[in-house]
C-alpha cells in the first residue's frame, strides 16, 4: 500500500526482510501526496503493478506519476470490498487536505489488518468500520508541544493540527482505545514526523494513555515501532 520511496529503496526494503518485489501484484493508493506516490509510477511500469485508487485520486496523481498503462488503472471508490484471490480489501474515505483520501482494511484468513494515516479525525463511521481488527497501523503523527513550539510556519502548523490534517500522538491513542478488542494483538505506530516526534516519545504517550484507561499493553496486545526507512521483521497474525 502506497510507495512513498524511490522504487530502489523499496526494492532494498523488501529484499532486506526476505521477499522479492517481483512477486508483488498489486499496489493501493490512499491519495496523491508525494510522500504516498513517489514511486508509484516507476513500480507499476517496471513490475507490472495493478493500481488500485478512486477516481478523483487518479486523476490528481496521473500527472505526477507519468505514464500507466491503461489495463493497470483501476478505479477502486470509497466503502467498497473488493475480492483478489484469498484477500479482500475494504475502503473507507478518511479526512485529509488531499482531493479524495481513503484508506484500507485488509482481511485474510480469518484475520484482519488495518492502515490508518493522514487523517485529522477519526468519524464514528470509521472507528465501526475498523473495530476489533487483529493489528492496526495507526498515525501518531506529532506531539502537540513539539509541533507547537517547533520550527514549522504557523500556517502549517495550523493545517497539521486541523481536521483534515494529522492524528497526534493523543488522538492516535484515542482512537485506538476506541477500537481495540479481543483480536487485537499488534498494533504499530506509524507516519512519526521527523521534526515533530520521535519513536520513543510517540511509543511513551500512547502507552501511557492505553495503560492508564486500564488496556493491558504488552500482555494482550503489542505495540511496534515503524521506520519508513527500515523493513521490520514480518510478523504473523
Amino acid at each position: 500500500m502506497d510507495a512513498g520511496l524511490s522504487g530502489i529503496k523499496i526494492k532494498k526494503a523488501m529484499e532486506s526482510i526476505g521477499k522479492d518485489i517481483n512477486t508483488v501484484d498489486s499496489l493501493f493508493v490512499t491519495h496523491e501526496h508525494t510522500d504516498h506516490i513517489k514511486a508509484v509510477g516507476i513500480l507499476a511500469r517496471r513490475y507490472g503493478l495493478n493500481v488500485y485508487a478512486n477516481e478523483k485520486t487518479w486523476e490528481a496523481m496521473l500527472p505526477k506519476i507519468g505514464k500507466v498503462s491503461d489495463d493497470q488503472i483501476n478505479v477502486f471508490a470509497h466503502n467498497k470490498v473488493m475480492s483478489l484471490d484469498d484477500l479482500d480489501i475494504e475502503s473507507f474515505a478518511v479526512s485529509h487536505d488531499a482531493v479524495d483520501p481513503q484508506f484500507y482494511k485488509f482481511y485474510h484468513n480469518g484475520k484482519e489488518f488495518v492502515i490508518l494515516t493522514d487523517t485529522g479525525y477519526v468519524s464514528d463511521r470509521i472507528q465501526k468500520t475498523i473495530e476489533n481488527a487483529d493489528g492496526y497501523l495507526m498515525e501518531c503523527n506529532h506531539d502537540v508541544e513539539m509541533l507547537r513550539e517547533g520550527i514549522y510556519p504557523w500556517p502549517l502548523k495550523q493545517r497539521i493540527l486541523s481536521e483534515r490534517g494529522h492524528l497526534s500522538n493523543e488522538d492516535g491513542a484515542n482512537t485506538l482505545m476506541d477500537v481495540i478488542g479481543n483480536n487485537t494483538k499488534q498494533i504499530f505506530l506509524g507516519h512519526l514526523s521527523h521534526e515533530n516526534n520521535t519513536k520513543k516519545v510517540a511509543r511513551t504517550e500512547v502507552t501511557q494513555v492505553l495503560e492508564d484507561h486500564d488496556f493491558a499493553v504488552g500482555s494482550d496486545f503489542q505495540i511496534n515501532d515503524t521506520d519508513p526507512a527500515i523493513a521490520d521483521p514480518l510478523i504473523t497474525l
